[in-house]
């Protein structure tokens, strides 16, 4: 992003509003200038006109421009760190048996998301169709294809790692991920590639069998 522009949405991110003379009092630029800056931010939709003010009985109204919840996106976020944090802390606080079953209930939290019980009654495509929307919904890059050397029937990519940066040093997360992509599909699918161990993506290899019914819990922790 051109800096002026960088430099506007983090003055109105400290401001929380502002106008085409405070911005341009504090760039230092005319207001014209200002005014070109803002055009283009406008049209990403980084800002708004929040509110309209006048400085007295007379005069034009002066417009406010604040940020939009896109320009969110421009702004550092220390998520990882604190998701590292609290798994970390949590690790140390419980037993590993205790642990596990937290993951193993996120896991099963999120699988809930995905109307199971419509999954069920699909082909193994569609489902697969409708387990990639539910993926990406959640920021995974997810994809799927047939598996052209007879090793499985379809693989599963997931090309972002919402846990990036934690998961290395956290592999439970990894088995959240993966007890959650069992129960998405119904059957046990064997990771072979993954972020956390520096592969380009996560890959699920889905078995060559007919779809299976949705595994329980308990079959879903020995297979991991």
């Amino acid at each position: 992003m051109h800096a002026v522009r960088k430099h506007i949405l983090e003055i109105l991110k400290e401001t929380g509003g502002a106008t085409v003379a405070e911005l341009a009092d504090r760039l230092e630029m005319a207001p014209v200038s200002v005014r070109h800056h803002l055009d283009i931010l406008q049209g990403d939709n980084l800002i708004r006109i929040g509110r309209i003010e006048r400085t007295g009985s007379v005069g034009r109204p002066q417009q406010i421009y604040q940020l939009t919840e896109d320009a969110a996106e421009f702004f550092p976020k220390n998520f990882a760190v604190l998701a590292a944090g609290m798994v970390r802390q949590i690790k140390q606080v419980l037993p590993a048996d205790q642990v596990d079953a937290m993951f193993h209930s996120m896991a099963d939290e999120m699988a809930a998301e995905a109307d199971m019980a419509g999954l069920e009654s699909l082909p193994l495509d569609e489902r697969l169709d409708r387990i990639t929307a539910f993926l990406n919904e959640r920021g995974y890059l997810a994809r799927w294809e047939p598996c052209d050397d007879g090793s499985a029937r379809f693989l599963l990519y997931k090309h972002n790692c919402p846990y990036a940066g934690v998961s290395g040093e956290h592999r439970e997360l990894c088995l959240m991920d993966q007890m959650l992509i069992d129960r998405l599909v119904g059957v046990s699918c064997s990771r072979t590639t993954s972020v956390a161990n520096n592969d380009r993506c996560c890959t699920y290899a889905i078995g060559s069998g007919e779809l299976a019914r949705a595994l329980p819990p308990q079959e879903i922790a020995l297979a991991i």
